[in-house]
């Protein structure tokens, strides 16, 4: 699941004419390196949803699948009313099948280290006492990024939540996996994915896998400037 319906406030004026994930880095839009991550990881489908400006979000996935381009990409329209991220996958949930699935956040990406990122994710997940697992980073590997943290992180790789005024050494990458029935008992309508990884939290099945190589948070147009020059570099 390609999150990518959002409004992009933080990245205007840019996005009063594009939505964020269709604003290039480095000569390629967001969402495009995003599939490559994926088809590097042989990945064979996606769910983007989309909202602001979706007209030519469409247009742009409509030209991925006819150049026969890997992954397939399957459309969830939020047009009538924007969900917010929990409630974005609740409604893409029928094409997303009964396993645990990836979720993307539309307006990051990262550059992998010898071995895809996401294939570390699926070999490190355990459902057995799992709910959730995201990819994390610290702020030497974080490109754009100007908060305090968001987690810290046990020995064997549970996670919690920052204290509040207090600083966390790891950051929230916007990749993980979860499993979809924990959207059964969350109501119809918008509501944050943050929500399911609290609950997650406190029944102790939040677990982090360290990212490998690089995060690039391209959250404000001039963060932009900030994610090519890194990737000029790698």
């Amino acid at each position: 699941m390609l999150l990518a319906a959002g409004l992009g406030t933080r990245m205007r004026p840019l996005t009063f004419k594009k939505p964020k994930p269709l604003i290039e880095v480095a000569g390629r839009p967001m969402i495009d390196h995003l599939l490559l991550l994926l088809e590097k990881a042989q990945v064979d489908s996606v769910v983007v949803n989309m909202h602001h400006l979706a007209e030519q979000m469409e247009q742009h996935l409509a030209d991925h699948v006819a150049g026969r381009r890997s992954p397939t990409v399957i459309l969830s329209d939020e047009r009538e009313e924007l969900l917010d991220s929990g409630g974005g996958i609740k409604k893409a949930l029928p094409h997303l099948g009964q396993k645990p699935f990836f979720v993307l956040n539309g307006d990051s990406f990262w550059v992998d280290g010898p071995r895809a990122n996401l294939t570390r994710l699926a070999s490190f997940w355990d459902g057995q006492q799992m709910d959730i697992l995201l990819l994390v980073a610290n702020g030497a590997q974080a490109t754009g990024y100007e908060g305090l943290g968001d987690f810290t992180m046990t020995q064997d790789g549970r996670l919690h939540w920052r204290v509040e005024r207090q600083v966390a050494p790891f950051i929230y990458a916007g990749v993980g996996i979860i499993k979809p029935e924990l959207f059964d008992a969350m109501p119809e309508g918008a509501f944050s994915l943050t929500r399911l990884f609290r609950e997650a939290q406190a029944k102790g099945r939040l677990f982090g896998l360290r990212l490998d190589g690089g995060w690039l948070h391209v959250g404000t147009p001039e963060a932009i400037a900030l994610a090519e020059a890194k990737l000029s570099e790698s």
